[in-house]
This record gives C-alpha cells, sequence and structure tokens, in this order.
C-alpha cells in the first residue's frame, strides 16, 4: 500500500496523522501539487492511497477510515455524523475562509465566516465531560476535524470567537504524537502563509451568499444532559440568599482594592448636531447597556460621556445662529443631555470639554509630548476659503476622493473606500460652508511623531489585542494602520475656538480636535472627580472600555493611545474597543436637513416609548456589518417579540396567580418537564452572560426571547387553565407550572434591566420582586434562582407592550421620510448653501 502526500495541505495532514496513529504500515511518497496520481481525474488530487488490490482511494476522510478499520479501530455512528458534518458543512466554508485569510490578507472576514460552524463545534462540545468528540478515546473524527481546522486554531491573529471547548479539544488533540508528526511532515511553521502554495492551485471557492448562511446567532437547540438539568433545578431550588440592603450607588465612583474596575466611555458627541438613532446606538446606547449589565454583575463601574465643544462648526453654528461659540454650546449641551435622559442613559457624570480642566490637561499632555521629543514642526498646505476668510477645517471641505473617487470624500478621510486624505489632494474641493472653491496657502504647524511611537505602540496592541474584547473591525481598522505605516499627524488648527496651544509662536493656534477631544474623557472625569487620576493613571486596577462607532476607531487606537505613551505618565490605556458599522435609515441616510430620519429630540414625539426604541436599537444594531432601521421592521419586532413573546409570557404568568391563586405564588412540586424548562433557562442565562461579558449586545438579547419562548411553549404544553378545573392532581400541576411561569418573568426582569430599565422595574413591580433578585442571578455565578417563593404576594398585573398598528407605522414613515432623493451637491452657483453644521454620514463623535 502506498500512500501519496504533499506539503501545505490540510488535507494530507488528515491522513498521515491516521496512519502514525492507527499504526498501519504504509511506503509514504511526498510529491508536489502538480504531480497526478490518480489518472482518470481531471486534475491532480492529493492525498491519495493505491491500495494492494490496485484501487485508489483520494478522499482525505475515506481514506483516514479505511486506515481505521484496517487498524482495527471501531468507527462509530457518531464519529460518521461529524465526518459527514466536516465534509458537507465545515469544508466548503473552511476552504472560502482560507482562501480570503492567506490570498487576500482579510483574516478578521474569514474570522466572521468560521464563526457559525466553529460556534456549532463549541455547542457539541461544551458541558461534555468527555476529553475528545465522542468518546474518551481518539476516533477518526477527532483526528479529520483536528487537521482541518489546524490552520486556523493554530493562528492566533484570525478571530474566530470565544471557543474554549473546542480550544481545550484542540490542544488535547494537538499532543498526540502521530499529529505532531503529521504537522511537522505536512505543515512546517504554524503560519497560515504556509498554506499560499497549496491554496493558489485549488479553485477558487464559490462565496457563499450572506442570506444563505446561517445566523450568527441561529436558535439551535440546546440538549440537555441529565445532569445539567439536576443542577440546575438543585440550584433553582435554593432560592435567593438572604437579602441585603440593595447597595446604591455613592458618588464619586472610585477605584477599589480586589474590585474589577471597570471605567466605561462612549465617544464624545459633537455640539452642534442633534444626534440620530446611528449615533445613539453606536455610542452612548451600547455603552449604557453594557454599564447597567457591569453594575448588576457587581463590577466598580464608572461611566461617562460629554459633549465635543471646540472646532470650527461651533464657530459656523454660532454665526448662523446669531450667538457666541460658549452660548451655542451651552444651548445644545441641554439638548443633548435632555435626549439621552429621555432614551434613559444612565451616565454616572455627562460632561463637557468647554472647561478649565480640558485646557489644563491638553496642555500637560501637549507639554510632556514637546519635552519627550515627540513633537515636529513643518509647514502644512491647507485649503483656505477666501470668500469666509479662514482656513477650513478638513470636515468642511468636501471633493473627490484621489483614491478611491467617491464623489463626497471629506478633508480628513473618505468614507467609502476608509483611506485617509489630507484635504489638499481633495479632487475638485468646495468650502462646505458656502460652496466655494478654496485655494491653498501655507502655514506652519506642529506634528505628533507617529513614526517615533510606532514601535511603543505595536508593543501595546499586542498585549492588548490577546488579552481584551476588540470588535474585528477595530482590530482591522487599527491593523490597517499599522501596515500602511504611521506618518507625523498634525495637532494644530488655525483657529480661534478651542485649546489654546501654550507656545508663543502658536498663540493664534488651537489643538486639533483629534488631538484634543479624547482628551476630554480626562478632563470629564477630573470634572467629576477631583481623584480623577486613580482612573486614569492606573493601568494595573482599571479595565478601560470604548464604545464607538468604526470612523471613530484609528483616533482612539492609534492617535489618542501615542499622545499618551508619548506623555510617558502611567496613562491607562483603552483595554476594550468596542465599534459598530453604520446603522441606515431605511434604504437611505439620515439627513436632519432633508428630514430624513429619526433624530433624538423627534423619537418622543413618535408616541413610542423610549424602552421600544431601546429594544429595537439593540436588536438591529449594526455589529458584524452596517444594519437598517425600518418601520415596518420596527413594527414586526414590537408586535411579534414584545407583544406575541415576551409581553405576552410574563403577562399570563401573573395573571394565572392573580386568577387562580389570588395572587399568591402555590406551591411547586417539580416533575421532569419543569426541571427541563428550569434548565433550558438556565442555559439561556448563561449564554447571556457569556455574551454580555464579551460586548456582543444584539445577541445576548437573543437569549432573553429565547427564554419567554421557552416559558410559552411551557405554558401551552401544560395548559394551566384547563388543569386548574380537574382534579386535585391537576390543580397541583398547575399550581406548579404557574409558579415555575412567575419565576422565569421575574428572571425576565433582571435580564431586561439593560436593555428596557422601564419595562424591568414595572414587571418587578407588579411580581413585588425581591430587590436583589437582578443582581443575586446575574452576580458572579450567574444562576437562574427561585426568587419568587410558595406563598408570595404579586402586585396587580397589566399589559407591558401596546400593538404597533400599521396605520400609524404609515403615518411615521412619511413623517420621517423627508426628500428621499439623492443628496443635495453642493453648487457653486446656488442661493441656499448646504448647512456648515451637518457632517452628518457618521455614526459616532461626529
Amino acid at each position: 500500500m502506498k500512500l501519496f502526500v504533499s506539503e501545505g495541505s490540510p488535507q494530507c495532514v488528515k491522513v498521515l496523522a491516521a496512519l502514525e496513529h492507527t499504526g498501519v504500515k504504509c511506503d509514504v511518497q511526498l510529491l508536489s501539487h502538480e504531480e497526478s496520481v490518480v489518472s482518470f481525474l481531471s486534475r491532480p488530487v492529493l492525498p491519495a492511497v493505491l491500495l494492494p488490490s490496485g484501487q485508489q482511494l483520494f478522499s482525505a476522510n475515506a481514506i483516514c477510515q479505511y486506515l481505521f478499520e484496517v487498524g482495527g479501530k471501531e468507527i462509530t455512528d457518531a464519529s460518521r455524523q461529524l465526518l459527514e458534518w466536516e465534509a458537507t458543512e465545515l469544508q466548503p466554508v473552511l476552504l472560502q475562509a482560507l482562501h480570503v485569510a492567506v490570498l487576500q490578507g482579510k483574516r478578521s472576514e474569514a474570522g466572521t465566516l468560521l464563526k457559525n460552524p466553529l460556534s456549532w463545534l463549541e455547542q457539541c462540545l461544551s458541558g461534555k465531560p468527555r476529553q475528545f468528540l465522542t468518546a474518551e478515546t481518539v476516533e477518526v473524527a477527532d483526528i479529520v476535524l483536528w487537521a482541518a481546522l489546524y490552520p486556523v486554531l493554530s493562528d492566533s491573529a484570525l478571530e474566530a470567537g470565544e471557543l474554549h471547548s473546542v480550544r481545550g479539544w484542540f490542544e488535547r488533540v494537538s499532543q498526540l504524537p502521530a499529529c505532531t508528526k503529521a504537522v511537522q511532515k505536512i505543515l512546517p511553521g504554524k503560519e497560515l502563509n504556509g498554506l499560499k502554495n497549496f491554496l493558489q492551485k485549488q479553485p477558487v471557492p464559490h462565496a457563499q451568499r450572506r442570506e444563505n448562511l446561517p445566523s450568527e446567532t441561529e436558535d439551535t437547540e440546546h440538549v440537555m444532559t441529565e445532569e445539567e438539568i439536576e443542577v440546575a433545578a438543585q440550584a433553582w431550588s435554593k432560592g435567593l440568599p438572604e437579602c441585603d440592603e440593595t447597595i446604591k450607588r455613592q458618588h464619586p465612583v472610585l477605584p477599589k482594592e480586589g474590585k474589577r474596575n471597570v471605567l466605561v466611555t462612549s465617544a464624545l458627541p459633537y455640539v452642534n448636531n442633534v444626534p440620530h438613532l446611528g449615533n445613539i446606538i453606536g455610542c452612548v446606547l451600547s455603552a449604557d447597556v453594557f454599564s447597567r449589565y457591569g453594575r448588576l454583575r457587581g463590577w466598580n463601574l464608572l461611566y461617562l460621556c460629554g459633549t465635543d465643544e471646540y472646532g470650527t462648526a461651533t464657530e459656523n453654528k454660532a454665526l448662523e445662529e446669531g450667538l457666541t461659540p460658549q452660548q451655542i454650546c451651552d444651548k445644545y449641551f441641554a439638548v443633548h443631555s435632555a435626549i439621552y435622559k429621555w432614551f434613559q442613559i444612565d451616565f454616572d457624570y455627562f460632561g463637557r470639554t468647554t472647561t478649565q480642566q480640558q485646557t489644563e490637561i491638553s496642555q500637560n499632555i501637549f507639554f510632556r509630548l514637546y519635552e519627550r521629543g515627540f513633537l515636529q514642526e513643518d509647514i502644512v498646505e491647507q485649503l483656505r476659503c477666501e470668500n469666509c476668510q479662514r482656513f477650513l477645517a478638513d470636515r468642511f471641505v468636501e471633493g473627490v476622493c484621489p483614491n478611491c473617487k467617491y464623489p463626497e470624500a471629506r478633508g480628513d478621510q473618505c468614507d467609502k473606500c476608509g483611506r485617509l486624505i489630507n484635504a489638499v489632494e481633495l479632487k475638485d474641493p468646495l468650502c462646505k460652508v458656502c460652496g466655494q472653491t478654496p485655494v491653498i496657502r501655507t502655514s506652519k504647524h506642529l506634528f505628533l511623531d507617529l513614526p517615533k511611537l510606532e514601535g511603543d505602540l505595536e508593543a501595546w496592541l499586542e498585549k492588548t489585542f490577546n488579552t481584551g474584547d476588540w470588535t474585528a473591525n477595530a482590530k482591522q481598522i487599527t491593523r490597517s494602520w499599522i501596515r500602511d505605516g504611521l506618518k507625523p499627524r498634525c495637532i494644530t488648527r488655525d483657529l480661534k475656538w478651542g485649546t489654546p496651544v501654550p507656545l508663543p509662536e502658536y498663540s493664534e493656534k488651537v489643538f486639533y480636535v483629534w488631538f484634543d477631544a479624547p482628551i476630554g474623557y480626562l478632563s470629564i472625569t477630573a470634572n467629576y472627580t477631583s481623584e480623577w487620576e486613580k482612573w486614569w493613571k492606573n493601568p494595573q486596577q482599571v479595565e478601560l472600555y470604548n464604545f464607538m462607532a468604526k470612523d471613530n476607531v484609528p483616533f482612539h487606537s492609534v492617535v489618542f493611545p501615542c499622545s499618551l505613551l508619548g506623555a510617558q505618565d502611567n496613562y491607562t490605556l483603552v483595554n476594550h474597543l468596542i465599534a459598530t458599522e453604520y446603522l441606515n435609515y431605511e434604504d437611505t441616510k439620515f439627513s436632519k436637513s432633508r428630514g430624513v430620519g429619526v433624530f433624538g429630540d423627534m423619537a418622543k414625539d413618535t408616541g413610542i416609548p423610549s424602552d421600544v426604541w431601546r429594544f429595537y436599537l439593540t436588536y438591529v444594531r449594526p455589529e458584524g456589518q452596517d444594519s437598517s432601521f425600518s418601520w415596518a421592521d420596527l413594527a414586526l419586532k414590537n408586535n411579534s417579540e414584545l407583544l406575541n413573546n415576551l409581553g405576552n409570557f410574563i403577562n399570563r404568568a401573573g395573571m394565572f396567580v392573580s386568577k387562580f391563586f389570588n395572587g399568591c405564588v402555590p406551591e411547586i412540586v417539580l416533575q421532569d418537564e419543569d426541571k427541563r424548562l428550569i434548565a433550558q433557562v438556565s442555559w439561556e442565562l448563561k449564554q447571556y452572560i457569556q455574551l454580555l461579558d464579551k460586548v456582543r449586545i444584539r445577541d445576548a438579547l437573543k437569549c432573553i426571547l429565547n427564554i419567554s419562548r421557552h416559558g410559552n411553549q411551557y405554558i401551552q404544553s401544560n395548559e394551566p387553565w384547563k388543569k386548574i378545573k380537574g382534579g386535585e392532581e391537576d390543580r397541583k400541576r398547575a399550581g406548579t407550572v404557574t409558579g415555575v411561569s412567575v419565576n422565569v418573568a421575574c428572571l425576565l426582569s433582571a435580564v431586561l434591566e439593560p436593555y428596557m430599565p422601564t419595562v424591568s422595574q414595572t414587571i418587578r413591580a407588579q411580581l413585588q420582586a425581591p430587590d436583589n433578585c437582578a443582581s443575586a442571578m446575574l452576580g458572579a455565578e450567574g444562576c437562574f434562582l427561585r426568587s419568587l417563593p410558595t406563598g408570595h404576594q404579586i402586585g396587580t398585573v397589566k399589559p407591558l407592550f401596546q400593538k404597533l398598528e400599521t396605520e400609524q407605522i404609515e403615518i411615521l414613515r412619511k413623517k420621517f421620510g423627508g426628500q428621499q432623493g439623492p443628496s443635495n451637491k453642493t453648487s457653486t452657483t446656488g442661493t441656499n448653501p448646504p448647512n456648515a453644521a451637518e457632517p452628518i454620514t457618521s455614526q459616532g463623535k461626529k
């Protein structure tokens, strides 16, 4: 028997590892990828085996099964099923992912492709006591799947989600001598690039259409083991711990020894713009959901934000409204504060950047960079509008992108291709204030010497990428900056409204917003507490989470960290950078000037409660790709998920207690079906906690809806409204079903609190639930507990949600549809120039 293999092929690793593991005697020949062994195939295919009978096998999985059978090793049905899954489900996605990662260099996209199959495998392994896929000993499925996944699981740069069980199994198989030998012979080294020659010889895989791929959060019924069921039921039966007094937040919140100290910031909204729904979910709402969750988990957490108030946009808005820049800031600070209050954004402190602390801290960091040689001087060509008699800030110049030819590129960055732009590079530039063509003039400026800081930045990024939770887009954007090579970044501007540059020769200039604005996090903290350095100069004890839209990433992952690294003052740097994609409005972009989309100051006028807005925005949160707000979908999700699923279950559970048991929770005698529900709900709770720990806000919301879905099915199958009319045993059964259901409703009030705080409080009030039920069930252990024991008296139960009618939705769609034609282009001859204060495309800070 002869086995033919080639270097760089994971398929050949499979058969060589199987050969070594089974001990079957066979001659092995190493060939190039181009050599043909199986004569009747139209292209060379390896591995291949020539059997003593003269027959040829050229399927790696078939060869592995043959070797196991010849070697006297049993192949179980479970193993055969996994081999079928590997060949039909995993391999097509895997080949596409490897092609994308190795030949196109898009590792984050490859990781996204692999998330679904690897999540499925993780679920198969989770909670199983066995060491390998199907048994306590290695079977053929272990060898085949291990070799198939070796290139991706051995490469730490390829992000494919949290895979604790998969990685544990992978490491155990990797330690087998047979596997070690196979890798050394076929895949020398662990780099994905070792597969390049092999992949170049393979047919280009057809990209699977996104809509045909399973969802990241596809509902897969978790199969409960008897042990899981019993453990969950026992934990539930213990009930809540002794009720201590609810710990109230005391200000100022400061880091504490021995606690998990979490500092949360969301990108500072620019003061002259009213935030739209995309801004809200991209920054403050996402951070608020996570902060509320963290407090329930018992973390010592501080959530800060504020308005960014300096820059040309404020000056222009002041001229437009006939006010001073400070009056504009005061006016719109109040507008922002009112909007976030209505959306129930629970800041510990919401500040602003036009403060003395901002000046002092910014200038201190500037001087430390200056003294350490991290600043340099240069003459800059800038665009100046002679009509407006001023140099134009980057975001108030628009023209054709020199790279991708996008016609509406800004003067600092192109929204289409994402590349940074020097405003003078724009083709056909126009002043966004008056629509005139600016001219090029020179001016002396100071630059942050990013190339000199690149080494420190890369060392820090390597550490924080490995230990922190950065979204895939945040990593990708940051890596692209590093890959392209850092260049000095101008940190001064020819403006009046800003933090003054503290050097005599620069007395007419201020700091550029992207040097100055992120320092606002520090100054806002300093306005909150004089002990601000305990948060910002304490990297050993503090974890920093930044929330933003993707266009803000490079300034938070490169420019701001370089400023703090260069200052050399033990600053706290971001550990977890959470960036969303963009939320669009129906089939277009939000635009205040055209009346398109819902803006923060309008949401309350729709009559739809803020909790429903919060729910829907988190439901469509643009985590992996851009998403869209849709009125029809809002109505659908409200009526199906909130009204018919969540609200229906909670209302029924409470009404059964009121109607059948005089408002008292009845006696609960658990049967197998009840324990199974408790175990299912417990599993969903654990998934919810794991997902929110990793800031997967949208996915965790689906766990809440799954819990109520399980509850509805449980009630429907047990029919307590019928059993209550039967004999004694039936009435007892109705009591147990009602008691278990109302306790599930109490859990739902806890897990809903980060998303829908008012609804959460309403449920707890209706059930008269203990104050500590949420913190007890979401605390360190994260366990579904019986919160409402037998005899507990509930309050008055009322419906939680209202139906959104088609007529109501159509009225709102027309009201906020505006002029949904193409965006108005600035004309050099037009008499109505665009609003200078409306750079509307960004979802984050600007």
